[in-house]
C-alpha cells in the first residue's frame, strides 16, 4: 500500500514538473525607446516658387479663307518666316471666276436696259413739253427710267462683291511673322473662316506658364517676374501681363502671361523658368520640421509630440503647406516650444514612454523673428 502511494505521489511531482517547463514564460517588459527630438521654432523659408513657361508672340492668329473651297497651293511651311502681304495659300477659284463672270454679265445687262429706259424718258420728256402726251405718261416712263437705273447700281454692287470673292480665294499675310503652324493641307476642301495656318507676329514676346489655384490669388497684372533661359540660363526682367480669368478644363491650371521687354528677341518655343515676385516667400516666417518627424495616421499627416513632464508621447495632426528643401512647412497643428520627435516615430504607440537620445535645442526665435523666422530646430 504504502509502495503504489509513493508511485503516485512521485507521479504527480513529475507531472507538476513538466506542467511548469511547458508553461509560457511572462512577457518581458517593453523597452522604454530612445527618440531624438527637436524644439519648434520659427525660421525663414530658403525656398523659391518657379513655374515651367514658354515663349511666345505676343499676337499670334489663326489665318483662314473668307470663302470655302478646294485648296489648290500652299505656298508656305512651318517655321518659315513671311512678309506681309505675302501669298501664303490659294483655293481653286474655278467657281468664283465663273460666279464673277455671270455678276458681269448681269451688269452689262442692266447698263443696255438703263440705256434703254434714258433714252426712252428723254424722248417722252420732249413729247411731254410739246403737249403730245399726258403727265401720267411721262411719270411712268420716269418710274421704269429708276427702276434701271437701280437694277443697274445692284449689279455693279453685286460684281464689286463677287470679284471680293475672286479676291479671297487668295491668303496672305496680314503681318510680318512666323508660320507656328500648318492647319491644312493641299486637296482639302475648306470652309469659310476655318483656320488654315497659325502665324505668331513679329514683335514683343510673351512668356506663358501655369500656376494652380492655391496660388493665381497671389498673382496680379503689373507685377514683377524673372525668366531664365533653360538653355543659357541668362536672366530677363518681365512684368505680368495677362492672368486667366476661368481654369483650364483639363488641368484645373490658371493660364498666366508675361510680358517681356521688345529688345528681349527670344526663339519662339524656347523653354524658360518663371518666378514671380508675388510669389517669392524667402524670408517668410514660418515653422519647418524634417521629413523623418512625419508619419501617416488616416488619411493626415501627424507627428509625435514629447512630453517632458511624462516622458511620453502623443500624436498630433499637423497641415503641411508646401516643401522648402529637405523640410515641410507646417501651416497648422504646431506652436514654437513644442518638442517633436524626429526620429523612430513608426515604432511608437500613444502614450509610450521614451528617453531622450539627444538633448534638443531650441533655436533662439527672438532675434530672427526680426527678418525672417521659419523652422524647427534640428536638435544636434
Amino acid at each position: 500500500m504504502c509502495k503504489v502511494t509513493g508511485f503516485k505521489v512521485t507521479w504527480l511531482l513529475a507531472l507538476a514538473t513538466a506542467l511548469v517547463a511547458c508553461s509560457r514564460p511572462a512577457p518581458p517588459a517593453e523597452p522604454i525607446r530612445a527618440v531624438k527630438v527637436v524644439t519648434v521654432g520659427l525660421h525663414g523659408t530658403s525656398g523659391t516658387l518657379e513655374f515651367a513657361g514658354e515663349i511666345r508672340a505676343r499676337v499670334e492668329s489663326q489665318l483662314g479663307f473668307r470663302v470655302g473651297g478646294k485648296l489648290l497651293a500652299r505656298a508656305v511651311e512651318a517655321g518659315q518666316h513671311v512678309k506681309a502681304g505675302q501669298v501664303l495659300a490659294r483655293l481653286d477659284p474655278q467657281d468664283l471666276t465663273l460666279a464673277t463672270n455671270a455678276a458681269r454679265a448681269q451688269l452689262a445687262a442692266a447698263r443696255s436696259s438703263l440705256d434703254l429706259a434714258t433714252a426712252d424718258l428723254k424722248r417722252h420728256t420732249e413729247l411731254g413739253n410739246q403737249g403730245f402726251i399726258g403727265a401720267a405718261e411721262l411719270e411712268r416712263r420716269d418710274a421704269v427710267f429708276k427702276a434701271a437705273q437701280a437694277q443697274f447700281e445692284q449689279a455693279q454692287s453685286h460684281l464689286a462683291a463677287q470679284s471680293n470673292q475672286a479676291d479671297y480665294a487668295i491668303l496672305r499675310a496680314d503681318a510680318p511673322g512666323v508660320v507656328t503652324a500648318v492647319l491644312a493641307e493641299r486637296g482639302q476642301v475648306v470652309s469659310a473662316g476655318a483656320p488654315v495656318l497659325q502665324l505668331a507676329h513679329d514683335g514683343p514676346r510673351d512668356v506663358v506658364f501655369a500656376v494652380p489655384e492655391d496660388k493665381v490669388a497671389a498673382i496680379t497684372t503689373g507685377t514683377p517676374a524673372q525668366v531664365r533661359v533653360w538653355s543659357t540660363d541668362a536672366m530677363f526682367k518681365g512684368v505680368v501681363r495677362e492672368v486667366a480669368a476661368s481654369a483650364d478644363p483639363v488641368t484645373r491650371t490658371f493660364s498666366v502671361k508675361v510680358a517681356l521687354r521688345a529688345e528681349d528677341d527670344l526663339a519662339l518655343g524656347s523653354t524658360v523658368t518663371v518666378m514671380p515676385a508675388a510669389l517669392q516667400h524667402a524670408g517668410t516666417p514660418v515653422i519647418k520640421l524634417p521629413t523623418s518627424a512625419l508619419w501617416q495616421q488616416g488619411q493626415a499627416s501627424a507627428v509625435w509630440l514629447f512630453e517632458p513632464a511624462s516622458m511620453t508621447v502623443k500624436p498630433q495632426t499637423v497641415q503641411i503647406a508646401t516643401a522648402d528643401g529637405n523640410d515641410v512647412v507646417i501651416s497648422d497643428g504646431l506652436q514654437p516650444g513644442m518638442q517633436v520627435v524626429v526620429a523612430g516615430v513608426h515604432v511608437l504607440a500613444p502614450g509610450q514612454k521614451v528617453m531622450l537620445y539627444q538633448a534638443s535645442k531650441l533655436i533662439d526665435t527672438a532675434s530672427q523673428a526680426q527678418t525672417v523666422p521659419g523652422a524647427s530646430a534640428h536638435a544636434r
